[in-house]
């Protein structure tokens, strides 16, 4: 029958080794880093990239302007593509007009299945070039839980690798403090000589 005894490695005792007290203590630093250092570490990392990420949203806005266009014509060498995950897009000829300007028309990526005539929104940046739309608050909070949940997974991952190898030292030199005392008492047992 076998029978656990519970905090062994902390009370004293002619068996307990110096190995025995260390795996102890690292069996606490882990649990204490996994409990409160892994989700602190994960609310930094996701407090950084949140600041970073509407920093960027925000540089993008003011950079990228919006203008409802019609539809005139799809471009020639037109392929769909992923746009931001979320729909398909493909590059088509849109026309709109600018009250300082007039009539303007360009090539820019529009959602999939989008007809000639249809009227649709497109995002333009300071040089004229058709670019995505900004990130929203959706996609910001995606990337902050995201890099928050990256964070706890590596701080988690490199918390159980270290104990890995404290474990792994721990039981090596136990295994030589072993040794080297069955190394004395084997004689007396087996009325060997060493």
């Amino acid at each position: 029958m076998r029978t656990r005894v519970r905090g062994w490695r902390w009370r004293r005792s002619p068996l307990r080794r110096r190995s025995d007290v260390v795996e102890a203590w690292t069996v606490l630093a882990v649990t204490l880093l996994l409990w409160v250092g892994a989700p602190l570490v994960g609310a930094f990392a996701a407090s950084w990239a949140h600041s970073e990420a509407r920093a960027v949203a925000e540089k993008q806005r003011a950079d990228r302007h919006r203008v409802r266009a019609e539809v005139v014509g799809r471009a020639a060498d037109s392929v769909p593509a992923v746009q931001g995950g979320r729909q398909h897009a493909y590059r088509a000829t849109v026309r709109w007009t600018e009250p300082n300007t007039g009539a303007r028309t360009a090539s820019a990526r529009v959602p999939g299945g989008t007809r000639q005539g249809d009227v649709v929104d497109v995002w333009f940046d300071a040089r004229g070039r058709s670019v995505s739309p900004p990130p929203d608050g959706t996609a910001v909070w995606q990337h902050t839980l995201a890099i928050g949940a990256c964070a706890v997974g590596g701080a988690v991952a490199v918390v159980l690798l270290g104990h890995s190898v404290v474990r792994g030292a721990a039981n090596r030199r136990r295994m030589a403090e072993w040794e080297r005392e069955w190394a004395l008492t084997e004689p007396q047992w087996t009325r060997r000589r060493a």
